[in-house]
């Protein structure tokens, strides 16, 4: 007599593991010509990698581009391996005015990728441009710190009729945007932009 014996084993069907999504390049992160209100224009050096937007800078004003190539070079130290700056104004005086300063309506937002995102938040926490997250104890009227920006626990902003800016680090990024005398809808909207973009 003859048996024979079959042994079925079935055997989990193996999928190759994801690779992770690539990093977004911070020039891609910033907001876009086309994801600004109409009425206002591209200044010159913007969206640029930041040290050339700081030599366009430069040409104006040399004072201000000494400052600017002074906070680019102390985000390097920390870490900071790329970093693309977009800036958009009602009117091409406003684009050589100081972050948040412009008399009339623009648009800034930065954004700096590092190595890691403990890097990114300690860069975070000493201030990117000069704008440093407030202590607990000292936040004013108008600025909010934390989870209740909706951007995240290392974040806050800061919010006024003239002036609306938001400053946050999520993974590898930190992001910068600063309204000038634009409306909220439109500050929340750029916010909103480059936060669901930094992976």
């Amino acid at each position: 007599m003859l048996l024979i014996s079959c042994q079925n084993e079935s055997h989990p069907a193996f999928s190759p593991v994801p690779s992770p999504s690539p990093h977004i390049s911070p020039a891609a992160a910033i907001l876009q010509p086309s994801e600004v209100p109409a009425t206002l224009t591209a200044c010159v050096g913007s969206s640029q990698p930041i040290d050339v937007y700081v030599s366009v800078m430069s040409g104006f004003d040399t004072t201000m581009g000494e400052r600017l190539a002074g906070y680019w070079n102390d985000l390097v130290a920390l870490g900071a391996s790329a970093g693309s700056i977009s800036v958009y104004a009602a009117n091409p005086v406003a684009c050589s005015a100081e972050f948040g300063a412009a008399s009339v309506p623009a648009l800034t937002t930065v954004v700096i990728r590092f190595a890691d995102a403990s890097q990114a938040d300690r860069a975070w926490q000493a201030g990117v441009f000069g704008f440093t997250p407030p202590a607990p104890a000292q936040l004013q009227a108008g600025m909010t710190r934390g989870a209740a920006t909706g951007l995240g626990l290392s974040s806050f902003t800061y919010q006024r009729p003239s002036v609306r800016l938001a400053s946050w680090r999520r993974n590898f990024y930190v992001a910068l945007v600063i309204a000038t005398n634009l409306d909220l809808n439109t500050f929340t909207a750029a916010t909103a932009l480059i936060n669901a973009r930094l992976n």
